[in-house]
């Protein structure tokens, strides 16, 4: 039997930024953590339009975008609500969506359950566990806002997708790694993937 760090669910969405979860799962399997993988038909949009992925053999772009590291990553249909992470009596010990579109928070903040990575967001909330929600949209109207609060009273993380630059980012990976980073403080997960404030500077602004 496979002994993991720890078991978490990754949720990418139709927004803008398929890249930082991608490099999150990455990171991920590379620390010996299993993933449960929830991707929107959007979300799959997303990876043609940004990234130039052919998706027509979707379990094909997943072995390959992830082949990397000792974790394992576990994909799933967003119909498929027979997987172990719809259930609050499987061990998952948090969730992160990233990013998220505004459509699937308003789904998560109503409660709706509407496909899986709905309805696991809503099994971390009524078992009180760990939910980080990476949103991207800009500007934010007043009912994104609401939504964004209304979840972060009941003890969801809002981590919007905003890089720092006091690490002087040389390359787009430099700010991508830093909103994984930040995401991964989140969960718990220790990483290298830039250079804290009052931290030497090092190879991280490559």
């Amino acid at each position: 039997m496979t002994v993991y760090k720890g078991i978490y669910t990754v949720g990418i969405t139709g927004a803008s930024g398929a890249q930082y979860g991608i490099r999150l799962v990455q990171e991920m399997k590379k620390k010996g953590y299993k993933v449960h993988l929830v991707i929107t038909e959007a979300g799959w949009q997303v990876f043609r339009e940004e990234l130039l992925i052919q998706t027509d053999d979707r379990k094909m772009v997943i072995d390959e975008l992830f082949a990397a590291g000792d974790g394992e990553v576990s994909f799933h249909q967003l119909d498929d609500y027979t997987a172990p992470i719809a259930s609050g009596s499987y061990q998952n010990r948090g969730m992160i969506i990233i990013p998220c579109s505004m459509g699937t928070l308003s789904g998560i903040a109503q409660g709706a359950s509407g496909n899986l990575l709905e309805r696991t967001a809503d099994v971390m909330l009524k078992e009180k566990r760990r939910l980080v929600i990476v949103p991207r949209e800009t500007p934010l109207n007043q009912i994104h806002l609401e939504n964004m609060l209304k979840l972060s009273k009941m003890g969801v993380t809002i981590l919007p997708a905003m890089p720092g630059f006091y690490q002087l980012p040389k390359t787009m990976d430099n700010l991508i790694d830093f909103v994984v980073g930040k995401a991964l403080d989140q969960l718990g997960i220790e990483h290298e993937l830039f250079t804290r404030w009052g931290e030497e500077r090092d190879n991280h602004s490559r």
